[in-house]
């Protein structure tokens, strides 16, 4: 191998292949989505080259010209004593260099949000945008696989992150000679046959290091589980209403999730948080924040776009604070978009235009005008707030990948659909901060999409001014009051300060502000997700049925935890456990060994060798790469490899073999991935009297079901009396009252034999006074 050396002295690369020591030959470890390191001993007495130095750039070539490492020694070398000469003390000098990335690992990692349901490929290159895009091309980085959910840790280091990316997408990646490259694992593959020559058998050494697995359980994170519906009744008085359980919130924090924040205060854009487009100059940094001068008159060309893409679940709100508006301005402010910037794709946004010379914010939902028009006046400062409410927390579903006989099989994936609720509330900061804000639209959807690009300011032409931006996640609570007349309106939870009505504590506390508490006569309907955590149990009926053969019993039980990527819910966990029975129930995927060669060709982590021997074909992922200089004359190159399959070491999932404590552990195995109808998103409580509660399911029974009415949540099904109150066959149907606390449990469920269920309950609880 030949090895330059970049002291950065001027002098450029300078060739220390010479200087190379045998009893500290040159090694070159490569690790399966890490940083390689390059080491060796240099003997430099001769003064022809000089020590190197922390920082130097070292670059290893074999003598064919294959780059074999590029990277900078990390720390100062170590001076080894080798004995005395002619002029006194002999040293030589031990240095290890770290690969390309280690110029990124040194930097932060900024805060950014979850990656969703893009590919590796787009992953990895927003990764490296973030931290620093002029220093390596990303020509070798192949889209690949899509990720579910990939959420990026702040206090881990980008090549961590990056590992994390290509593990999750089933893919390799590596920093080489200034350049990014991610491809799937198994791109490369090098057949070995002991029937050519290319497979020395003597050199390799193969051993199943787990027992075969037909019956597995997995745990995830905790979930959002049943659909609660609580109502409580006003009385003039009561500030405080306590909710039976606690809402579910997102991990992040115990109260909310921050997506994103940007005050707008730095010395330019903040592109680790954006993408501007704007050739123009028409956005850009003063005292008052992000200012607009115009735009050059069409939709979608003049955007400040968030770089993260926003899941539409749980409760949301946006803000644009301290937003000043005027002269002939057009646009959209704070837009929500399914696909391309434009307005027919805006699913939520202020749309701002002119009426009557005058300059007016209107709600915008899913491309047109919706609630009331709202004329800015000139000097005033506002903020602007949508807030999203859909009782589905996640709606996109995490995606798991294996090798199954020699392909990458996927596990899981795909989109929660789901309706939501939409306002747009409107505060004057002029104006004494316990005054209520204005609600320009209360309204409800349908359907919504799942992810949406957040584009804080589409100028087609605005000009004016925004002193922050915020996206935050509360969590799962939605409050509405229906009043003594019949009306109803959404209640809005925040801090005292913002012309809310509420707060809703991590313990399930509502309290109402001073001038907001529910009158008499009022219902108060608190809607949110209980949890519970997230479990699944899958078998390999054939595998059980085989390990049964000459009667031993045929069940083999694993259990443990998705560490990564992140089983969010039930249905991950199912994903998951499909994945993991597609190897765990193969014994030639425990496999794991090392292999020895000289001088083959180049082999990197992620290659497969397909070895055969003995008419036999292993296939078996590589995990590291070391590769030593024989010192010699023709070059001698040893490549020492690691290989295993997925039941041996994970690639495409991180298993833990200790499941959560908490998890319910299910009693029986399904043979597939749950077979459940649909979860009772809509239901709602019409009306509650002294002796009933009036229910509409929201939708139409299955053919030969309907809905199953219980005490207490589980137990569900035909002949299971204990608990139950009624079963109805069709939509609206009513519960009669019988204390002023009660909590009911709704699934719904079909024709089949057994009948098939709800995966998750919807729960109806009051405390309302009954009727003597």
């Amino acid at each position: 191998m030949n090895i330059t050396i970049d002291n950065l002295d001027g002098a450029g690369a300078v060739d220390y292949s010479a200087a190379l020591c045998a009893d500290g030959p040159l090694k070159i470890s490569r690790t399966l989505n890490a940083p390689s390191v390059g080491s060796g001993m240099l003997d430099v007495s001769d003064a022809a080259v000089s020590v190197p130095v922390r920082r130097g750039r070292v670059v290893v070539t074999a003598a064919n010209g294959t780059v074999l490492f590029t990277g900078y020694i990390a720390t100062d070398p170590e001076a080894v004593y080798a004995g005395t000469g002619l002029k006194g003390p002999v040293y030589r000098y031990a240095f290890s260099a770290v690969s390309d990335e280690w110029l990124l690992d040194k930097q932060a990692v900024p805060l950014s949000g979850a990656g969703l349901a893009q590919s590796g490929g787009q992953l990895l290159t927003t990764s490296l945008n973030r931290v620093d895009a002029r220093l390596f091309t990303t020509a070798g980085v192949m889209n690949g696989l899509s990720v579910g959910v990939f959420e990026p840790s702040q206090a881990t280091s980008w090549s961590e992150n990056a590992g994390a990316v290509a593990s999750a997408t089933y893919a390799a990646y590596r920093v080489l000679d200034g350049a990014v490259g991610l491809q799937p694992a198994g791109a490369v593959t090098h057949a070995l046959s002991d029937g050519d020559g290319t497979l020395q058998v003597a050199a390799l050494k193969t051993t199943a290091v787990k027992e075969l697995a037909n019956d597995v359980t997995v745990s995830g994170a905790m979930e959002p589980a049943a659909y609660v519906i609580e109502t409580f009744a006003g009385d003039g008085t009561t500030t405080v209403f306590q909710l039976s359980e606690d809402p579910f919130r997102p991990k992040k924090t115990a109260t909310s999730a921050q997506f994103l924040t940007d005050s707008f205060n730095e010395a330019e854009l903040d592109t680790q948080i954006w993408q501007v487009n704007d050739s123009a100059a028409h956005l850009g940094l003063s005292s008052a924040g992000l200012t607009m001068t115009g735009g050059n008159g069409f939709d979608g060309q003049t955007t400040l776009t968030a770089i993260d893409q926003l899941e539409l679940g749980g409760t949301l709100v946006i803000e644009a604070g301290s937003l000043q508006l005027g002269g002939a301005s057009a646009g959209v402010v704070c837009g929500l978009y399914a696909g391309t910037t434009e307005s027919a794709n805006c699913f939520a946004g202020y749309n701002v235009r002119q009426s009557g010379g005058a300059t007016v914010v209107v709600p915008f939902v899913k491309g047109a005008e919706v609630g009331t028009v709202f004329t800015m006046l000139q000097g005033h400062t506002y903020t602007l707030r949508i807030r999203l409410h859909c009782v589905e927390m996640q709606r996109v579903l995490q995606s798991y990948y294996a090798m199954v006989d020699g392909a990458v099989q996927a596990f899981g994936g795909g989109l929660v659909g789901a309706p939501m609720s939409v306002v747009f509330e409107l505060q004057d900061l002029g104006l004494a901060s316990n005054t209520p804000a204005t609600v320009l639209y209360d309204g409800s959807v349908v359907t919504s999409p799942a992810t949406c690009s957040f584009v804080a300011v589409n100028s087609v032409q605005l000009f004016g001014s925004m002193g922050f931006c915020r996206i935050t996640q509360t969590g799962s609570a939605w409050v509405v009051s229906t009043l003594p007349s019949g009306v109803k309106m959404t209640r809005l939870i925040g801090v005292t300060g913002e012309g809310v009505d509420c707060t809703v504590s991590a313990a399930g506390k509502v309290t109402f502000f001073a001038g907001r508490v529910p009158v008499a006569g009022e219902l108060v309907t608190v809607t949110y997700r209980n949890q519970l955590r997230a479990v699944a149990r899958l078998e390999d009926a054939a595998s059980v049925a085989a390990e049964a053969a000459g009667g031993m019993p045929g069940t083999a039980q694993w259990l443990g935890k998705v560490l990564k990527p992140e089983a969010r819910s039930s249905v991950d966990c199912e994903s998951a456990a499909s994945a993991v029975l597609s190897f765990s129930s193969s014994r030639a995927a425990a496999v794991a060994g090392t292999y020895a060669a000289v001088n083959p060709a180049d082999v990197w982590p992620g290659d497969v060798l397909a070895m055969t021997s003995a008419g036999q074909t292993m296939s078996v992922v590589v995990r590291s790469v070391e590769i030593l200089d024989g010192m010699g004359s023709p070059e001698t190159l040893t490549y020492k490899m690691a290989f295993a399959n997925d039941w041996a070491e994970g690639l495409g999932m991180t298993l833990s073999e200790a499941i959560a404590a908490d998890a319910l552990l299910p009693e029986t195995a399904l043979s597939a991935p749950g077979h459940v109808l649909t979860n009772l998103q809509q239901l709602q409580v019409v009306s509650a009297t002294g002796t009933t509660l009036q229910v509409d399911s929201g939708t139409a029974p299955p053919a030969g079901g309907g809905f199953e009415v219980r005490r207490r949540d589980g137990d569900f099904g035909p002949g299971v009396d204990q608990d139950l109150v009624l079963r109805s066959p069709v939509r609206s149907f009513s519960i009669p009252r019988e204390g002023q606390i009660e909590h009911y449990y709704v699934r719904m469920y079909d024709g089949s034999i057994p009948p098939i269920y709800s995966r998750f309950s919807s729960g109806v609880f009051t405390d309302l006074p009954v009727s003597e």
